[in-house]
């Protein structure tokens, strides 16, 4: 049954089918085939019980508010601002593409908005300053998964949602690992510069800081927002992705007038676009999940690597070799729903603190979606600098390198994840 199931995704897909055909195709194929004595409505019980968990709703809130500020000066205003205390130093560019890509990726928590809002507008000052192409381009792909950690993340909330784990929590723990990925870019991007003798930009007076510091304060509200506003009891995650909306809107119409009151329904139309085809991917990888667990494949593939007996260190390594790999070729949210109901019995058998895992998985799911051969944000990156597929990848392998440096470290030192965790919560 689950070489049917497989092998009819893998054709659809290399028949050019979007993600979402696969999947029911593939969990039809094999009811069908296999469960022909169950109610055929079960399938749809599945996909509309994928969908049901209220915590799902923060996903289009958050979606919603990022479309809104990257149409609008959000971004500009914290590009401004780090690149007025960075931009002098040796690598001050790059440095404030990584930097830059934390900060937005609190203010969006997606990989793509900020491939969008950040390397759009800094990869021609990168080029105009003597960085080679490939490297821009590398950098702005892969600091985008700073995004995917950085809390608002939509990895989490649907690993939160498939395993029952706070949300809050693994907002939280994201912002570790995401802080190191920042260090180890900007190191690299000091050397590169270093190296390659790249000059340096004008210092910017402290009257100009100052004035960036007033601009960038705005902005600045949404992770007080949603980090604060949430472990200070006042919202739940949905909550505060609701908050940040109005947030947005208020920020951008009121205040900047960057976005008008009749841009906002085409802005929504947008939004509700890009949620209809997450939540039809939730929904038809809950009912493929639920074709797997009904056949016992899970229990099969965990008895066949025998990670019932294996310590928490080595469960640890293979899921996250796992997620990697399958982010490499699917779309993340659809690997979680695949991989995550089987690797559960197991996480919750071994004694692994679910955060930890959490977010592991979420990191790897962000280096996947920018690792070749098909890593999404690659494909978005080609779209929006307009050059060839071997031009946008050439420059991934250090980054790469240093990303994967950061699981292993992580696997090492879970404190990395779980300290603030830890801080906040007793």
């Amino acid at each position: 049954m689950t070489a049917i199931m497989l092998s009819t995704m893998v054709i659809l897909l290399l028949l050019g089918f979007p993600m979402m055909m696969p999947l029911i195709i593939a969990t039809l194929a094999a009811f069908f085939l296999f469960f022909d004595m169950l109610n055929p409505t079960i399938i749809v019980q599945q996909m509309i019980g994928g969908v049901k968990p209220t915590a799902l709703i923060a996903i289009p809130m958050f979606i919603f508010s990022a479309d809104i500020i990257t149409r609008g000066r959000s971004a500009d205003r914290l590009l401004d601002l780090v690149m007025r205390f960075v931009g002098h130093l040796r690598g001050g560019l790059a440095v404030t593409v990584a930097a830059t890509c934390t900060l937005f990726g609190a203010v969006s928590g997606s990989t793509q908005a900020t491939v969008v809002a950040v390397g759009g507008p800094m990869r021609p000052r990168m080029l105009k300053a003597g960085y080679d192409d490939a490297f821009t381009m590398a950098l702005a792909i892969n600091a985008s998964d700073i995004a995917f950690l950085i809390p608002p993340s939509i990895g989490m909330i649907v690993y939160g949602v498939l395993t029952g784990t706070s949300i809050s929590e693994l907002f939280i723990a994201g912002i570790g690992p995401g802080l190191l990925i920042l260090v180890m870019f900007s190191a690299y991007a000091i050397y590169y510069a270093w190296r390659h003798r790249i000059p340096v930009e004008p210092k910017a007076s402290w009257s100009e800081r100052l004035q960036a510091i007033r601009r960038a304060i705005w902005p600045a509200g949404f992770p007080l927002i949603i980090v604060g506003g949430i472990y200070g009891g006042i919202f739940s995650p949905s909550e505060a992705a609701s908050v940040c909306v109005l947030y947005a809107v208020v920020l951008e119409v009121l205040i900047f007038r960057s976005v008008k009151v009749t841009e906002l329904p085409r802005i929504a139309l947008s939004t509700g676009l890009v949620t209809a085809v997450v939540f039809i991917l939730i929904g038809a990888g809950a009912a493929f999940s639920w074709a797997l667990s009904y056949a016992e494949v899970p229990q099969t593939i965990i008895a066949g690597l025998n990670l019932h007996e294996a310590s928490p260190t080595m469960v640890l390594i293979c899921i996250a070799v796992a997620f990697f790999i399958g982010c490499m070729f699917v779309d993340p949210i659809v690997v979680m729903l695949i991989l995550i109901p089987i690797f559960l019995p197991v996480i919750r058998s071994s004694g692994l603190d679910p955060v930890l895992v959490g977010t592991m998985i979420t990191l790897q799911v962000a280096i996947g979606s920018a690792t070749p051969p098909f890593g999404c944000d690659i494909f978005t990156a080609i779209a929006i600098f307009r050059r060839p597929y071997m031009d946008v990848i050439r420059g991934t392998p250090p980054f790469v390198f240093m990303l994967l440096t950061t699981s292993v470290l992580l696997g090492a030192f879970p404190q990395i994840a779980l300290f603030l965790r830890d801080l906040l919560t007793h």
